[in-house]
């Protein structure tokens, strides 16, 4: 009988000694999971995100530090799942966050570029307007130019023109002169005859 007291002592301090390892064993897990949780809270940048998460993820590790034996490899695997699911969900948002600023800094980049196009546009244009405009200044310039030399070339001729019949003119008149001239030496001469004849005619 002392013998089967002494057999049922062992095993109860072997089910104790068990039932201690277990129960520092949930401990380490509990512990483990709760400090992956809070390292990700307070991460300056992932802490941010997945709220929703993190709180599924700790109502998870306390009910892993409620469950019996027989719940706790299920509850186990649920909590470290739901740690690790924070984790994930934690990077995407972060990663998208980062993905939709750079898609903003390339939008914003791509506005300048368009911006800057269209002011270079814009000044090639009012270049080319100004270069149009001092064209069309410079060929009035010169129609009018080639006008007043038209115009002078005309009063030129014009003015030739008399000078010519002025010229002719004159020459009729100098002409006219020369024939009077003539006629009056031949009439002077003629009567110059005549005398001589009637000189000698005298008796």
């Amino acid at each position: 009988m002392k013998r089967v007291g002494t057999v049922f002592a062992a095993v109860a301090l072997a089910l104790g000694v068990i039932g201690t390892a277990q129960a520092r064993r949930d401990d380490i897990d509990v512990s483990r999971l709760t400090g992956n949780i809070n390292q990700l809270a307070s991460d300056p940048v992932l802490g941010n995100y997945a709220q929703a998460e993190q709180a599924l993820a700790r109502n998870a590790i306390g009910q892993l530090a409620q469950a019996d034996s027989k719940e706790r490899p299920h509850a186990l695997y649920i909590a470290e799942r739901q740690v690790d699911l924070a984790r994930a969900s934690a990077q995407l948002q972060d990663a998208q966050m980062k993905l939709a600023q750079l898609d903003r800094e390339h939008d914003q980049i791509q506005l300048e570029n368009s911006q800057r196009e269209a002011e270079t546009a814009r000044r090639e244009l009012e270049r080319q307007r100004l270069q149009y405009q001092m064209a069309q200044e410079e060929a009035q310039r010169l129609q009018e130019q080639g006008e007043a030399y038209s115009q002078a070339a005309e009063q030129a001729q014009a003015e030739a023109a008399k000078a010519k019949k002025l010229a002719e003119a004159q020459s009729r008149v100098a002409r006219a002169a020369k024939r009077e001239a003539e006629l009056a030496a031949k009439a002077a001469k003629a009567m110059r005859a005549q005398m001589q004849q009637q000189d000698s005619g005298k008796p």
